[in-house]
């Protein structure tokens, strides 16, 4: 029985689906035993490095040509200075998104999550050995994240609509939660992402949603050392 010739032909957005473009901010400016990060709403805030900023370069060249109707950032700077040049060549105006700032790192804010991280803490073992958030003293439940990760999500499908493509600036942590309710993984599976790299979700008419790549970051190869 002859069922005809069927090409493998390249990945295009399913009729009525929306594409959302995930990229991981640039790189931040170092931390400082000692030395405290400014907060927004209990999160620490610190700038762009100057990688960070080579980084948001970079990823304004890849994705300017995307045909990106809206742009999203979260209530911290790191998200907007990343954002800034990707609005120079698009003249997007960027939509905050609360609901996808970082995960809340409790008594770790304000850069000592990254001082813990690198002298070995403990605690930090234990947290990626239970993959739990929380495991940090005051920091955010597994429930309290998956519930809002699904409500910035959904808001920006909502606001995006469908065949149309959305570029959104998030942190790590938020990146890897979204990574997570695509595919089912363990909690941890995908928190490892690269600063300025980029990962591409697929959100079809069902509502199902699609992991189509992750950690993208060749565009940073010739540009910038490595990420922090």
């Amino acid at each position: 029985m002859d069922y005809g010739a069927h090409e493998q032909r390249p990945f295009s957005l399913p009729e009525g689906a929306t594409e959302i473009i995930v990229v991981r901010h640039g790189a931040a400016e170092i931390a400082l035993p000692g030395a405290r990060f400014p907060l927004v709403d209990g999160r620490g805030d610190p700038n762009l490095s100057e990688d960070g900023h080579e980084q948001a370069r970079a990823i304004a060249d890849l994705l300017a040509p995307e045909g990106i109707k809206q742009l999203f950032v979260t209530p911290l700077r790191r998200t907007h200075q990343t954002a800034a040049p990707l609005v120079g060549v698009t003249g997007l105006e960027p939509v905050v998104v609360e609901e996808l700032a970082e995960v809340r790192l409790g008594e770790w804010e304000g850069g000592e999550y990254r001082v813990r991280v690198a002298k070995g803490d403990p605690i930090v073992r234990q947290m990626f050995q239970q993959e739990r958030w929380d495991v940090i003293p005051g920091a955010e439940s597994p429930e309290s994240l998956s519930r809002r990760v699904r409500e910035g999500v959904e808001r920006i499908i909502e606001l995006t609509g469908p065949d149309a493509v959305a570029v959104a600036i998030l942190h790590g942590g938020v990146i890897g939660e979204v990574c997570r309710q695509a595919t089912g993984s363990r909690p941890f599976a995908f928190v490892h992402s690269d600063n300025g790299s980029v990962s591409r979700l697929v959100i079809r008419p069902s509502g199902r949603w699609l992991l189509r790549s992750f950690n993208e970051v060749s565009h940073l190869s010739a540009r910038t050392g490595p990420s922090g």
